[in-house]
Parts: structure tokens; C-alpha cells; sequence
């Protein structure tokens, strides 16, 4: 093939990536509050951090958490130590985090 021509194989993950994508919504650096996500046996605990602690998190959330653009994040895995769990276990957690204002809308009250 000529040179700059991207495999189908390449062009069909990042289809499929960009597809599953979700947004990370992030507060000064960390996320706005505590969550669990589960995939399988794995479990993951995410707990908002202050700035300058860094991403306390093992090599598969780790990377999930840097991904993702958190600075600051404090991380707890149970159950299963299987990465591609973990990962999963990671992105259920991110996925279920909301801002006070969703929550405000969402609820239709005022948290402030």
C-alpha cells in the first residue's frame, strides 16, 4: 500500500473508539464527587483529590484516569486485579459522574 494509507483495521478501532467515548465532566482538575463502577468482578472506588496529589491509581486506571484528563484523583480496586475488567470497572465509574449543575437540572432543585 502507498504511505500514508491508514490499515482498515486501524481505521475500524478508531470508529469504534470514538464511538463508545463518553464525556468526563472535571472539576479543578478532579472529579466532582466519590463513585463506584463495577465490570465483572472488578470494582473501582474514584474519590475526588486536591490539587497536587497526582493520579494515585494502578497501571489500568491509571491510564484510564490520565486518558481522561484527571490531575488529581484518589483510586481502590477489589475483586478482581484483571486489567481489561478494570478498565471497564473504570470507565462505568466516569461514566456515572455528574456536575452539581446536571444534578441541579436533573432534580430540578437548586444544591447551592
Amino acid at each position: 500500500g502507498k504511505a500514508n494509507e491508514v490499515p482498515p483495521s486501524v481505521e475500524k478501532a478508531v470508529k469504534q473508539a470514538t464511538r463508545s467515548m463518553v464525556r468526563v465532566p472535571i472539576e479543578q482538575g478532579t472529579i466532582p464527587h466519590v463513585v463506584k463502577g463495577r465490570f465483572g468482578a472488578a470494582r473501582v472506588l474514584l474519590v475526588p483529590a486536591g490539587p497536587g496529589t497526582g493520579v494515585i491509581a494502578g497501571a489500568a486506571v491509571r491510564a484510564v484516569c490520565e486518558a481522561a484528563g484527571i490531575h488529581d484523583i484518589l483510586t481502590k480496586s477489589f475483586g478482581s486485579n484483571n486489567p481489561v475488567l478494570l478498565v471497564k470497572a473504570t470507565l462505568d465509574a466516569l461514566e456515572q459522574l455528574r456536575t452539581q449543575q446536571e444534578v441541579e437540572v436533573l432534580r430540578g432543585v437548586s444544591l447551592s
